[in-house]
């Protein structure tokens, strides 16, 4: 494909997913930076007030949540040992599949929040946004194709515009507003592309198998209500909990997934040492059987192969939280450029056509004299 047909597929691609596309970069920039948001909003619910040196139990804590909140059954449950972080709770209603979240003091047992939808808060109404634009499988499906096509831009806008680095620096301010904003789009797109093709890989990877595991299910899957937890009363949490941190050195419990689904195990998920800053919180892991308690497998990001350590680390990268503070400042930055690439690019795309629609009309004006 020559550079002319490039460019115009370039463009005409820019400006069938533009929407799209600015609201996943303007969402994504906001939601870096969720748990700081969310302290700041939510104090009472996400910031910890109440403090011991340790942790409860898992299995006190269990039984205070049952207690708390009758009706309501474990889904999954994100772990924080910071002594600053509530805990987040996802919680199903008995005899239905829909679920909500629940904020909990791990150090007290008490749950600090009422359930309330996944959507209910502001920052998880942006996070919704994000990733199904508000529109459930469709919404996925949306995402992987603004994905696709945001990779698309990155990549033919570097090559598009390979040779700018020699006037990387330079804008021309003295000349037309239209060579200005051209000069301004080359230079976002070169520096934004990089962390714009790693986030629409990322993003779009997720969207991809969120899309496969809806589409596999079948009508009586998608149509299951939740009667009743799927695990034996007599397992204990914290014995498994112990065993896990037996069986992966150095393991620490992150991520607690309970069977919410037919044929599901109890899942460990949690954080290793690695020396790998893209190594995520959730990279190993150990599963066990729900009725029994036995072991059934576990996994050591340290002794995965390439493969395993490239997908988890999609976790890292997508969110910028590889480097701390400066990474998700660089991130929220660099993600944020689609609002100035759309704004430039339109003015230059409808300047182009306004030109040339301008010269057809002085031709036809010729033909007639």
């Amino acid at each position: 494909m020559n550079k002319k047909k490039l460019f115009k597929l370039h463009s005409w691609s820019a400006l069938v997913a533009m929407i799209p596309i600015l609201v996943i970069s303007l969402t994504g920039s906001i939601i870096v930076f969720k748990p700081e948001i969310d302290a700041w909003l939510m104090p009472d619910s996400v910031a910890l007030t109440q403090v011991a040196p340790e942790r409860q139990g898992l299995d006190s804590l269990i039984d205070s949540i049952h207690t708390q909140l009758p009706g309501y059954i474990l889904g999954t449950w994100e772990v924080f040992d910071d002594k600053q972080t509530a805990d987040a709770v996802y919680v199903i209603k008995q005899g239905t599949f829909d679920w909500f979240k629940i904020y909990l003091n791990p150090y007290t047992g008490q749950v600090l929040s009422q359930p309330v939808a996944l959507d209910h808060y502001l920052t998880d109404w942006l996070v919704e946004l994000h990733y199904t634009f508000l529109l459930k499988d469709a919404g996925v499906f949306v995402g992987l194709l603004s994905a696709i096509i945001m990779l698309f831009l990155g990549i033919s806008g570097i090559i598009i515009y390979r040779q700018f680095w020699k006037r990387f620096f330079t804008l021309r301010w003295n000349k037309q507003m239209r060579v200005f904003f051209s000069d301004f789009h080359k230079m976002v797109g070169i520096t934004a592309s990089p962390v714009l093709i790693i986030l629409a890989v990322t993003g779009g990877y997720w969207n991809l198998a969120e899309f496969v595991h809806e589409i596999s299910h079948t009508a009586e899957e998608k149509s299951f209500v939740l009667q009743d937890k799927r695990y034996s009363d007599g397992i204990s949490f914290d014995a498994l909990n112990l065993d896990a941190k037996q069986r992966i050195e150095g393991f620490k419990l992150t991520y607690l997934v309970f069977p919410y689904e037919p044929d599901m195990n109890l899942l460990f998920r949690g954080w290793v040492p690695t020396g790998n800053a893209l190594m995520s919180d959730y990279s190993s892991g150990v599963s066990y059987d729900p009725n029994q308690g036995d072991f059934i497998m576990k996994w050591d990001i340290r002794s995965a192969g390439l493969g395993a350590k490239t997908l988890d680390s999609f976790i890292n990268l997508h969110f910028g939280t590889f480097a701390g503070l400066t990474s998700r400042v660089l991130w929220s930055v660099l993600g944020g450029m689609p609002l100035f690439l759309s704004l430039t690019g339109f003015y230059l795309w409808y300047g182009r056509r306004v030109k040339k629609n301008q010269s057809k009309r002085n031709r036809q004006a010729l033909s007639y004299t």
